[in-house]
């Protein structure tokens, strides 16, 4: 399936396109358009829109868009649940809510300098968050 969402990823425009491949989609393709182009290009694609405007997998009562995603597809898995507190926190400005929001903050701006290109960000990013799943899958089994 194809997908599109404004270009320019950053916290949850690289944590949606991961949690996508990982848990609802491993062939999906991603499209990166300008804002006011998502939904004509979802149109002519037939790509689903995310993170941008009014569209069903979108920010959702004050949460990002990957908790959209997460409920939409009722993932239930509890590290990603750990997961998406951090990035719900770092998308949505209150960083001080979770003690890893600054951090992922701060990769986000460094790989967005260091990466300009969306899909060479994402390649290098994914493994941030595949490194954060894995500590959050650690943190589980301890408890």
């Amino acid at each position: 399936m194809k997908w599109v969402t404004r270009s320019r990823v950053h916290v949850d425009r690289v944590a949606c396109p991961w949690l996508i491949k990982r848990f609802v989609d491993t062939q999906a393709e991603f499209i990166f358009v300008a804002r006011s182009m998502v939904q004509e290009t979802a149109n002519r694609e037939g790509a689903i829109p995310f993170d941008t405007g009014p569209v069903e997998l979108g920010h959702k009562d004050g949460h990002c868009t990957f908790v959209t995603i997460i409920n939409h597809y009722k993932l239930q898995e509890p590290a990603l649940a750990l997961l998406a507190e951090v990035v719900d926190a770092a998308d949505t400005n209150r960083l001080d809510e979770n003690p890893y929001a600054h951090g992922l903050e701060a990769i986000a701006v460094g790989f967005g300098m260091k990466f300009p290109d969306d899909y060479e960000n994402l390649e290098h990013q994914f493994i941030v968050y595949d490194a954060l799943y894995n500590f959050f899958k650690l943190q589980v089994s301890k408890k």
